[in-house]
C-alpha cells in the first residue's frame, strides 16, 4: 500500500509539471494510470453499526447521494408488466403490486462529495445486504415474499452472495411496524403488571391440595423467614447467606435488585413458584415476589421492601425497566431503516436511474403500506425526499445528452460506458476521448483511488456508484461548473437542474413523467424523450378489454369479426396482455358502449340468427367477457396475482360476462324498475327491461346506419334480432 501511495505521489508531481505545457498530455496520463481493484464497502449485520456511523458523516457532507436496489423479482404475472396501454393510475398499481410482493436483498448507497482542493468528486460506495428477518417475537405469520426465477438467475449470474444475504443480511422494521410494536409494548407492559398484581391477589385464595404442597410451603416459609431475620439483624451481612448447603446455593442466590436486597429463585417449577407467591403473600408484608427480564430471559425474585410506598415504587421501576428493555430491542430491530431515516433527515439530493420501483420499495419496506392511489403516493414520498432526480429522464429529455448517447439505449450500463469512459475502463476509446469529464475518486475505508474498479458489476453498491458518476458527468454537460460549486450550496437548487429535479418516470415505456413537487403529470408533448411508439395514439375512453375468448382466435380474426359489424376503420389497435386477454381500441368512444351492448344482447338471445352473427366467432364457447378500461384498473388493484388474466378476473370475483358503461338508457331502466317495484307490477318490470334492451339495439343500429360502414346483411341480422326480442317481449306480456 505504501508503494502505491509513493507511485501516486510521483505521478501527481509529474502531472503538475506537465500541466502548464500540455493539458491533453495530463488527461492522457491520468487515464492511462493503472486502476487499482478493491472491493466496495460490503455491509452486513456484523459491521452495520460501525458502517452506519461512517455513512452518517459521508451523507452529511455529501452534495448528492446515489441509490440502487436489487430485488427478488419485478412482476408477479406476465400481464402485470408495464404496457403502453397502461394509464398513469394503472402503472402505479402495477408498481405497487411489485413492491408489495417482492423483497429487497441488496441496497446500494453512494454519497458523492465535491473536493474543491482536488477538483474531483469523492464517492463512498456502500453495498448493504438486506433481509426481512423477524428479529422480535411477535404474534402472526413470518414475512413472506415472492422470487422470480429470471431475477434470481440474474443475481446468481453476477455472483450474488445468497448466504451473506440470508444469514448476515441486515433486518429492518418500517416506521409503521415500529409504531405498532411500541403500541403493543405499552399494552403488554400494562397487561404484565396488571397480571402480576392480579396473581398476587388471587394467590391468597389458592388452597394447598396435597401434603407435599403443605411441606414445601412450610419449608419455603422457614427459609424466607430466616433470610429476612438475618437481613434485619445485619443489613451489611450479605455474605453470610452464602454459607448454606449446595442445594440452597443453587436454589437461592442473594443479590441487590434496584438497590434492594433480593433472592433469585432457581430451579423451581411453575407450580412451586405459585406456592412461593402464596407464602410471600400470606406471611411476609415486607417481601414481594417479582418476575424480571434481562438478556432475553426472565428471573423470579423475592425482594425486600421497607414499606407499601417502597413496594409501589419498586413495581413502577420494574415496569419502566421492562419498557426500556423492550424499546431497546425494537430500536435494534429497526436495523437498515436507520439508513433510510438518515437520507430523509439530511434532505440531500437523491439520484436514481429509472427509480420509480426503487422508491416504491423504499416506501413500502421502510415507511409503511403504499397508498392506494398514485396521487397519494406522490405527495407522501415528496415529504420524505424533497429532492430527487432520475438520470433516465436526464438522458431522454436533454438534447445534448441525447446526442452524446447517440439517441440509443439509455440503460445504466450504456450511459456509464458512454458518458464516463475514464471510469468504465472498457470504454476509454469512446467518442468522448477529447470531451472534458468529471473526475471521481473512490474511497472505501482507508483506501482511495482516482481510477477505481471494484470488479463486481451489478451489485447494488456499484450500480449506485455508476448512477452517481452518470449524474455528475451529465451535470457537467448541462453547464454546471463544479469548480465554482460551494460546499454549502444545495445542488438541487442549481438553475440548470430545475427542469429535472423531482421529475420521475412513472413509465419510461410511454414517457409518463410526474412532478413530485406539484403532483402534476408532464405531458409527453412538452418534453423531448427518446421513445418509439409501436401503436397509434392511445385513448383510454376508446378501449375495451376482452378476455376468455377462444384460444385459437388470432388478433387478425378478432379485428375482422368486429370490423364486419362496426366498420373497416372502427378498430385501430388490438393489443395482447397475454394469451387470454386483449385490449381493443376503437376509433370512437361511443363504439365502446355499442360493442358492449351488442355483445350482451347476442348472449341473451342465443338463437340461430345470433349464431350466424359475425361476433359469434368472438363469443364462441360462452366464456368471453368484456368491459371498459375501468374494469382493467379494478382487476389490477387486487392483491391477487394469477398467471393468466382470465384466471385473475375470475379470482377477483368477476362473475358477469359483460359490464355495460353507465348511460342514460341504464339510468332510465333503473328508474322504470324502481317504479315497477313501488307499484308491485312484476310484469311491468319485465316489460320495462325488455323495452330497454330493444332501445339499446335500436341505438346500435342507428349508429351503424349513420356511419354507413356495415353491410346490409349485418343490418338485417340486427333487425331480425330486434324482431325476435320483440316477440319474446309480447309473449312475456301475455
Amino acid at each position: 500500500m505504501k508503494q502505491w501511495h509513493l507511485l501516486r505521489s510521483l505521478s501527481e508531481s509529474l502531472t503538475r509539471t506537465l500541466a502548464a505545457h500540455s493539458p491533453d498530455t495530463v488527461r492522457f496520463l491520468s487515464s492511462a494510470t493503472a486502476s487499482p481493484t478493491f472491493a466496495l464497502k460490503n455491509v452486513t449485520k456484523s459491521n452495520f453499526e460501525s458502517s452506519l456511523a461512517d455513512l452518517r458523516r459521508h451523507v452529511r457532507d455529501a452534495d448528492f447521494v446515489a441509490i440502487d436496489l436489487e430485488m427478488t423479482g419485478v412482476t408477479s404475472a406476465p400481464w402485470r408488466e408495464s404496457f403502453e396501454f397502461d394509464r398513469f393510475d394503472v402503472q402505479y398499481l402495477k408498481v405497487k403490486d411489485s413492491a408489495e410482493k417482492f423483497a429487497v436483498v441488496q441496497f446500494g448507497v453512494c454519497p458523492f462529495r465535491w473536493d474543491s482542493s482536488r477538483h474531483c468528486f469523492v464517492a463512498h460506495p456502500h453495498n448493504f445486504y438486506v433481509f426481512p428477518r423477524q428479529e422480535l417475537p411477535v404474534d402472526g405469520p413470518s414475512y413472506e415474499f415472492l422470487c422470480q426465477t429470471t431475477s434470481i438467475d440474474f443475481l446468481a449470474k453476477y455472483q450474488f452472495d445468497f448466504n451473506a444475504c440470508i444469514y448476515e443480511g441486515v433486518s429492518y422494521l418500517s416506521r409503521e411496524q415500529e409504531n405498532e410494536m411500541l403500541r403493543c409494548l405499552n399494552s403488554e407492559c400494562d397487561d404484565e403488571m396488571s397480571l402480576l398484581w392480579r396473581n398476587m391477589k388471587e394467590v391468597r385464595d389458592t388452597p394447598l391440595v396435597s401434603v407435599a404442597d403443605v411441606l414445601f410451603s412450610e419449608r419455603m416459609k422457614n427459609r424466607f423467614n430466616e433470610w429476612r431475620k438475618e437481613l434485619l439483624q445485619d443489613r451489611k451481612g450479605g455474605s453470610q447467606f452464602l454459607e448454606t448447603s449446595n442445594d440452597m446455593k443453587q436454589q437461592f442466590q442473594t443479590i441487590f435488585f434496584k438497590m434492594r436486597p433480593a433472592l433469585i429463585l432457581n430451579g423451581f417449577t411453575a407450580h412451586q413458584l405459585r406456592l412461593i407467591q402464596l407464602v410471600i403473600k400470606k406471611h411476609f408484608k415486607d417481601l414481594v415476589y417479582i418476575r424480571s427480564s434481562g438478556d432475553g430471559s426472565y428471573s423470579e425474585l423475592i425482594v425486600y421492601i421497607d414499606s407499601d410506598k417502597d413496594k409501589n415504587l419498586l413495581m413502577k421501576e420494574v415496569k419502566d425497566g421492562l419498557r426500556r428493555e423492550a424499546e431497546m430491542k425494537i430500536k435494534t430491530a429497526v436495523g437498515f431503516r436507520h439508513v433510510i431515516d438518515l437520507l430523509s433527515y439530511e434532505q440531500k439530493l437523491i439520484v436514481g436511474h429509472n427509480c420509480l420501483l426503487d422508491i416504491a420499495h423504499i416506501y413500502n419496506k421502510f415507511f409503511g403500506p403504499l397508498p392506494l392511489t398514485a396521487e397519494d403516493f406522490v405527495s407522501s414520498i415528496h415529504k420524505y425526499f424533497p429532492y430527487m432526480i432520475d438520470t433516465k429522464i436526464l438522458l431522454n429529455t436533454n438534447n445534448v445528452l441525447k446526442h452524446l448517447m447517440k439517441n440509443g439505449s439509455t440503460s445504466l450500463s450504456k450511459a456509464f460506458a458512454s458518458l464516463c469512459p475514464q471510469i468504465a475502463s472498457s470504454s476509454k476509446n469512446s467518442g468522448l476521448a477529447f470531451q472534458p469529464w468529471v473526475e471521481v475518486e473512490v474511497q472505501v475505508d482507508d483506501m482511495r483511488s482516482s481510477n477505481w474498479n471494484s470488479g463486481a458489476k451489478h451489485e447494488a453498491g456499484y450500480d449506485a456508484f455508476m448512477t452517481g458518476c452518470v449524474f455528475a458527468q451529465a451535470c457537467s454537460n448541462l453547464g454546471i461548473d463544479f469548480k465554482k460549486h460551494s460546499s454549502s450550496a444545495n445542488l438541487a437548487h442549481n438553475k440548470n437542474l430545475q427542469k429535472y429535479v423531482n421529475h420521475l418516470y412513472f413509465s419510461w415505456v410511454n414517457g409518463d413523467i410526474i412532478d413530485l413537487s406539484t403532483g402534476n403529470r408532464i405531458a409527453a408533448t412538452t418534453v423531448c424523450y427518446n421513445l418509439k411508439r409501436r401503436y397509434p395514439k392511445i385513448l383510454f375512453s376508446n378501449i375495451v378489454i376482452v378476455w376468455g375468448f377462444p384460444s385459437q382466435l388470432s388478433s387478425k380474426k378478432m379485428r375482422e369479426c368486429i370490423s364486419k359489424v362496426f366498420g373497416p376503420i372502427s378498430v385501430t389497435t388490438i393489443y395482447h396482455l397475454d394469451e387470454t386477454a386483449v385490449f381493443v381500441q376503437f376509433s370512437k368512444p361511443e363504439l365502446v358502449a355499442d360493442f358492449l351492448v351488442l355483445k350482451e344482447t347476442l348472449e341473451t338471445i342465443q338463437d340461430p340468427i345470433s349464431v350466424l352473427h359475425p361476433l359469434s366467432v368472438l363469443l364462441e364457447g360462452g366464456n368471453t367477457c368484456a368491459a371498459s378500461y375501468e374494469t382493467y384498473k379494478e382487476i389490477c388493484s387486487s392483491p391477487i396475482s394469477k398467471v393468466m388474466f382470465a384466471d385473475q378476473a375470475k379470482a377477483v370475483g368477476i362473475k358477469w360476462k359483460t359490464k355495460l358503461i353507465e348511460s342514460k338508457e341504464k339510468v332510465k331502466t333503473q328508474e322504470d324498475e324502481s317504479f315497477s317495484k313501488e307499484n308491485g307490477a312484476t310484469d311491468a318490470a319485465s316489460d320495462s327491461a325488455a323495452k330497454s334492451k330493444t332501445r339499446k339495439i335500436e341505438d346500435v343500429i342507428d349508429n351503424l346506419s349513420d356511419d354507413r360502414n356495415s353491410g346490409s346483411e349485418i343490418i338485417d341480422s340486427l333487425y331480425a334480432a330486434q324482431t325476435k326480442l320483440s316477440k319474446h317481449m309480447r309473449t312475456t306480456n301475455l
